[in-house]
């Protein structure tokens, strides 16, 4: 039972930080001062808490501003219905801070092994340029491990670059930080 335990909490530390989805090639605990500010700096990603307030972007016009919404809505609720072909169509080809078959080949075993649902508020995008965005939302992640009926939550802040992939808005990498984790046992 504690092997099932720790593999059931390793699964969900891993969907919230590898998956949440299509994440950085490092995690944001493994990263340097100097590489995330570099990150910043390139601007590729800006996630900055000032206070817990979160500025929107003021540049966006009402149309990209629908449909970089829409994507990240479509995003999300293609990871709740656990179809991977609609998620993978979420995604960019050639993202840049993910590898697009092993992230197909993760989220096919997280769908097998889990029940996994994401629930995003105070969706707002925080950067916007011609051909990038970026989405700041507070991420809560339910994982129930099928096998074992355990049930993890976790809570944090997470930003969902978008990039422009002929004409529509495509997940290139999402940085993510956490809160809190917590964790059940079911019957």
């Amino acid at each position: 039972m504690l092997k099932k335990s720790f593999l059931a909490v390793f699964t969900l530390l891993m969907l919230t930080t590898l998956v949440l989805t299509a994440c950085g090639n490092k995690k944001d605990d493994e990263m340097s001062a100097e590489e995330r500010q570099k990150i910043i700096d390139d601007g590729t990603v800006g996630f900055e808490k000032n206070g817990g307030n979160i500025t929107k972007a003021e540049n966006i016009p009402a149309e990209e501003n629908k449909a970089i919404l829409a994507a990240f809505n479509e995003y999300i609720a293609a990871l709740n219905s656990k179809e991977i072909d609609r998620y993978m169509q979420t995604l960019s080809k050639n993202p840049k801070g993910f590898n697009y078959e092993g992230e197909k080949n993760y989220i096919k075993e997280v769908f097998k092994q889990s029940d996994v649902k994401r629930d995003a508020k105070d969706t707002t995008i925080i950067k916007y340029s011609e051909n990038e965005a970026q989405v700041y939302s507070n991420i809560t992640s339910h994982l129930v491990q099928t096998t074992t009926n355990i049930k993890h939550e976790s809570a944090g802040q997470q930003v969902t670059v978008f990039v422009k992939e002929d004409g529509l808005w495509k997940v290139t990498s999402v940085f993510y930080t956490g809160d809190e984790t917590k964790s059940t046992t079911g019957k």
